[in-house]
This record gives structure tokens, C-alpha cells and sequence, in this order.
């Protein structure tokens, strides 16, 4: 019985490291680490945001399995919030700008102005979306 559940173990901790490696690899190879860096002109510092990303996300699998008591839990959950919700808008914008999905939606519709408004509405809508979602789930 000792054995097998070594055996689980092993391969179930075996599995989230695989598949941890490869969501990490997949948000470095969109360029959202580097697109930050870029961004904010600490290109210097590339090293340091893959680090803490795989860190984060190491951190983050810990809590969601062993649900540690977390002091001041309810002055740190809307600024967790806050990153969180910031990191996973620029993931899915920089996955839809590795795509595409912009440039050829707007030659198919031939828009040739508000193209400014349009993107604008679509950060609105998605935050006003997530604040209804977890507002609901409260």
C-alpha cells in the first residue's frame, strides 16, 4: 500500500511539473514577458520576470492544493485580484495579437475608423464581464 501511493505521488507530482513547464514555456513563447519588459524599458530584467511567473504560478499550485491559512486574507484578495486579473487580460491579448484575430477582423469588416473605440470596448466589456462573474459568485 506504501508503495503504491509513493508510486501515485511520484506520478501525479511528475505530471503538474510537466504540465506546469508547459504553460510557463506557452506564456513565454506568446511574448508577454518580453512584451512587458519591452514596455516598460527593463529589458535587462527578462530573466527576473520568467523567474517570478514560474514562481507565481508554483506558489499559486501550492495554495489551490493545500489551502494554508493565509493571514489578512481579506485586505490581500482584491489586490491578488487586481494582478491576477491584469495578467490573464494580457495573456489573451497578447494569444489574440499572435493570431491575428484584430487586424483580420477589421480588414474582413473593412473598418477604417474607430479602431481605437473598438479596442477600448473590448477591455470594458471583458473587465465589466469578470466584475459581474466574481460579483455574482460573492
Amino acid at each position: 500500500m506504501l508503495a503504491k501511493n509513493i508510486c501515485l505521488a511520484l506520478l501525479g507530482f511528475s505530471a503538474g511539473i510537466t504540465a506546469a513547464g508547459g504553460l510557463f514555456s506557452f506564456i513565454i513563447g506568446l511574448g508577454v514577458i518580453s512584451d512587458f519588459a519591452d514596455r516598460t524599458h527593463t529589458g535587462e530584467q527578462v530573466m527576473l520576470y520568467e523567474d517570478a511567473v514560474a514562481a507565481g504560478g508554483s506558489l499559486g499550485a501550492v495554495i489551490s492544493v493545500y489551502h494554508p491559512a493565509v493571514p489578512f486574507v481579506g485586505c490581500l484578495l482584491p489586490v491578488m485580484g487586481l494582478f491576477g486579473g491584469i495578467f490573464v487580460g494580457c495573456w489573451a491579448m497578447a494569444l489574440t495579437e499572435m493570431l491575428d484575430l484584430f487586424p483580420i477582423f477589421i480588414r474582413r469588416i473593412r473598418m477604417v475608423r474607430g479602431i481605437a473605440a473598438v479596442m477600448i470596448g473590448i477591455a470594458f466589456g471583458k473587465g465589466l464581464g469578470a466584475l459581474l462573474f466574481f460579483w455574482k459568485r460573492w
